[in-house]
């Protein structure tokens, strides 16, 4: 019997029935390749279909209010004018934008002499407005009734009243706290950018404030506080419907995610992906599995040679 044979002979008697060629031709490989992928593709929406509540994708905002601290002076007209466009009545607790909480020690609370923000600091004002979250909305995927919805003429995130409960795990989920609760209707609410034509921004004495194209502000801005709330995992889950194995998305994100561990000198973290193991698979499988398959075919075309 030659070498191939008793290659053959004792694999079969290892394996049953089942044989097992390490040679295998560069169209097997592409073949079982391709079949692992369409595999992965097809898991991931059969997992987020199975979810019970999806998560909730929202389109950009058109804009937001923005406010420059080093020009507000304090007065309050902006949080009067904002309650009573949207709810008849001067209750600045229940503003949209929120300048006296930080009137005299800014966002951070109070601090030492002459550090803090605010009147009993170095006298700068701080206004506090909604970022209009880019996807995943922290207060829209944790309202239970989703309750938290697009305004039809500017793609703000606004609180439906019809739906919300009161619950008030929104307020928990804004890393802000950019959310009120309005004791009257036991409702929640946050800006909507008042149908394009935000009234805070009419009122501002000083110019303090103005609508601006939206940009994401969320990385740039120190949350106040810490969020408490967490994703319900049916939701996490419908995370795959978006996020498909090889994306350019999730390939970018997964280089970004290299970049930044080199520049800061820290150990990679698969946390930093924000997906879930279909996304790494296909940032990382899909890729080896081309590269392994290219070098398959070089291997075996300079052994025939």
């Amino acid at each position: 019997m030659d070498g191939n044979g008793e290659r053959k002979e004792i694999l079969e008697s290892g394996f049953g029935s089942f044989s097992l060629n390490p040679m295998c031709s560069r169209r097997q490989t592409l073949k079982w390749g391709g079949l692992s992928v369409i595999g992965l593709s097809v898991l991931g929406p059969s997992l987020a279909h199975s979810a019970a509540n999806s998560l909730i994708v929202m389109e950009q905002a058109h804009g937001l209010v923005v406010g420059d601290p080093t020009m507000c002076v304090g007065c309050g007209r902006c949080e009067l004018a904002c309650t009573e466009f949207n709810f008849g009545k001067a209750s600045p607790t229940l503003s949209r934008i929120k300048v006296g909480r930080n009137l005299n020690f800014g966002p951070d609370g109070v601090a030492p002499w002459r550090e803090a923000k605010g009147n009993w600091g170095d006298g700068l004002v701080v206004q506090d407005l909604c970022k209009q979250c880019p996807h995943p909305v922290p207060c829209a995927n944790l309202c239970p009734e989703n309750a938290i919805v697009t305004a039809p003429s500017t793609n703000a995130r606004m609180v439906d009243p019809e739906k919300c409960t009161g619950c008030r795990i929104c307020l928990k989920a804004c890393p802000w706290e950019m959310i009120s609760f309005d004791a009257d209707t036991r409702k929640a609410t946050k800006c909507d950018l008042c149908k394009g034509k935000p009234k805070c921004v009419e009122a501002c004495p000083a110019g303090a404030l103005s609508l601006v194209p939206w940009r994401d502000l969320t990385h740039r801005i120190p949350p106040r506080v810490t969020n408490t709330a967490q994703l319900p995992s049916d939701r996490s889950a419908a995370c795959q419907q978006c996020h498909m194995p090889g994306q350019a998305k999730n390939i970018r994100q997964g280089i970004g995610m290299l970049q930044g561990a080199r520049k800061e000198g820290r150990p990679v973290s698969a946390r930093e992906f924000g997906f879930k193991w279909i996304d790494l698979a296909g940032t990382i499988l899909v890729p080896l599995a081309v590269v392994g398959a290219f070098a398959h075919a070089v291997v075996r075309k300079v052994r025939k040679t």
